[in-house]
This record gives structure tokens, C-alpha cells and sequence, in this order.
């Protein structure tokens, strides 16, 4: 019960990972690399921060703000200097490798001795369930595990209430329909390049909370912990869409959320069953090419299985 509850946990603070690869990769049509990187630079300064004593919640929003901050260098690199957008999110990434060590000062920081959100609920989980494993449908779970996955989702839900609202305002609506019709939008006279800035810089910035969060959760953060995240978040996106079936606005963003804690069920069961962990990006990566290729190959054998069945 306690692999379950993590993975449930991990899944839902990596879906704020999923969201922000839903707005670069689906409303602007970018594959940006740049969330590897922008994902450990919230855990970094944050880590850093919450080592240092300082509140977590001020913690958590200065990773938020250093994620938005990568995007919208990314962001720039595109609209104004015109470099392509796979290698800007490129470039940035790597720069941003230096910046998360220079920011830690070492290539992992401990929290241990730091008070972090996840402090601040365990304590209050004590506080309202006592010290002793809580009964959850007939299995016994410790009370730091319940309260952070209550937490989680309570976190998340926010999150997502707060994004959907955003996007049915009339700065969302530009920025979905900057990225849906450029053309369109650029005649009637609107700055595309800069929704797509501030579009990015959303983006990031949800992916570094996401790295924030899960290093509180995890109680440190790693200099590699980026690394195959794009293809973690794409994935997620990817099974969101066919658990929902549409793309319109609500259901995708609650797609992101159903698929990215699916996966990360999927990969706990993976590597329960006997998986070797050393596997596990190229299983990912071969799950996100099998998700892309089979809705396209689909049509062409239904159509090569009519015309093998017709009469000739």
C-alpha cells in the first residue's frame, strides 16, 4: 500500500510536470527540451532556499518564478532572434545544467535539516491523526504518506481550477489562439511573439513547481533528477488524450493529470514485477514513439484490411 500511495503522490506533483508540457507542446505546438533543466532549477532553489531557513511557501514560489524565468529565455531565443524552437529549448537546457550547480553549490542538497511543505504536513497529519499508521480501506499507511498524498491532490485540484480559469480569460484566450492560428492573430494586429513568451514562461514555470514540490517530497534534490522529464511529461499528455478521447480545454488538462498519475502507477507495477530500473527511460521512450506512431498507422490497416477484403 505504501508503493501505491507513493506513486498515486509522485504522479500527482509530477502532473503539474504533464501541465506545463500540455501548454508548450500542444496550445503552442513546441517540443521544448527546456524542462529537463527548468525542473531541477525549481528543486534547486528551492532546496537551497528551505536549507537556508527560509519559509518553504517563499521557497516554492522563488523555484516557480526561476522556472518562468528559463521560459522566458527560451521564449526569447525564438521570437527575437529567431532560432528554432527545439534547439533554443535545447540551448537553454544546457546552460541551465551550470546554473542548477552553481545554484547548489554541489550536485546534491539535502533536506534533512530544513523545514519543507512536507514538514508542515507531516506535523499537521500528526496533529489530526496522531502518531500512530492510519487504517485506509483496510491496509495500514503511515500518516506522512496519507497527508502528503492528501495534500497532493489538494495542491493539484487548485492548480488545475486556477489554470482553466486562466485560459478562459481574455489573456488565455489570446495566448490558446496565438498558438492555434498564429496567422490569424498576427493580422488582427497582436504581438504572437510575445504570448509566446509569457506562454513558455507559464510553462516552465509549472514544470520548475513541479520540481520544487517533488524535491520537498523526496527530501533532496539531485542535479540529474531533469533528465528524460520531456519524455516523462510528453507520455503523460499522450495518455491523458486517450483516456479522455478530446482535446478541448477542461478534459485536457484533466487528461495530464489522469495520465500522468496512470504512468507513474504503470512504472511503480514495472518495476514491482521485476524491471530492471536501468530500463526505465528506454521503456518510456519507446512507450512515447508506440503512442505517436499507432493513431496514425491505425487508419492505414483499417483501410488496407477493406481493401484486402474487397471483391475484386
Amino acid at each position: 500500500m505504501t508503493l501505491l500511495l507513493g506513486a498515486f503522490t509522485i504522479g500527482l506533483i509530477l502532473s503539474l510536470l504533464a501541465l506545463g508540457i500540455y501548454i508548450s507542446y500542444r496550445v503552442f505546438d513546441i517540443a521544448d527540451i527546456t524542462a529537463d533543466g527548468s525542473i531541477t532549477l525549481g528543486a534547486s532553489i528551492s532546496a537551497v532556499l528551505i536549507v537556508g531557513d527560509y519559509n518553504p511557501l517563499l521557497a516554492t514560489f522563488a523555484g516557480f518564478l526561476g522556472g518562468m524565468a528559463a521560459g522566458t529565455v527560451t521564449g526569447i531565443l525564438q521570437a527575437k532572434f529567431k532560432i528554432n524552437p527545439l534547439l533554443s529549448g535545447i540551448l537553454v537546457m544546457t546552460g541551465l545544467y551550470s546554473v542548477n550547480l552553481h545554484v547548489m553549490g554541489k550536485s546534491n542538497v539535502p533536506l534533512l535539516s530544513g523545514t519543507s511543505l512536507a514538514t508542515w504536513a507531516e506535523r499537521l497529519g500528526h496533529t489530526i491523526f496522531g502518531d500512530l499508521d492510519y487504517n485506509l480501506l483496510g491496509w495500514m499507511v503511515s500518516v506522512r504518506d496519507l497527508v502528503m498524498l492528501l495534500g497532493a491532490f489538494a495542491l493539484i485540484v487548485t492548480a488545475c481550477l486556477v489554470l482553466y480559469a486562466f485560459f478562459r480569460t481574455n489573456l488565455g484566450t489570446a495566448m490558446r489562439a496565438a498558438g492555434d492560428n498564429p496567422q490569424m492573430i498576427r493580422a488582427l494586429g497582436v504581438n504572437v511573439e510575445l504570448y509566446r513568451i509569457m506562454g513558455l514562461a507559464l510553462a516552465n514555470g509549472l514544470v520548475a513547481l513541479s520540481g520544487s514540490l517533488l524535491a520537498q517530497y523526496q527530501g533532496f534534490a539531485d542535479a540529474q533528477m531533469g533528465i528524460g522529464m520531456v519524455v516523462w511529461g510528453l507520455a503523460s499528455v499522450i495518455i491523458g488524450e486517450s483516456l479522455t478521447g478530446s482535446r478541448s480545454l477542461g478534459l485536457a488538462i484533466y487528461g495530464a493529470v489522469a495520465g500522468s498519475v496512470l504512468f507513474r502507477l504503470l512504472v511503480a507495477i514495472a518495476l514491482r514485477w521485476g524491471l530492471n530500473p536501468n530500463d526505465l527511460k528506454l521503456v518510456t521512450a519507446l512507450f512515447v514513439f508506440a503512442a505517436l506512431v499507432l493513431p496514425q498507422m491505425m487508419p492505414r490497416w483499417k483501410q488496407s484490411a477493406t481493401l484486402a477484403k474487397a471483391p475484386r
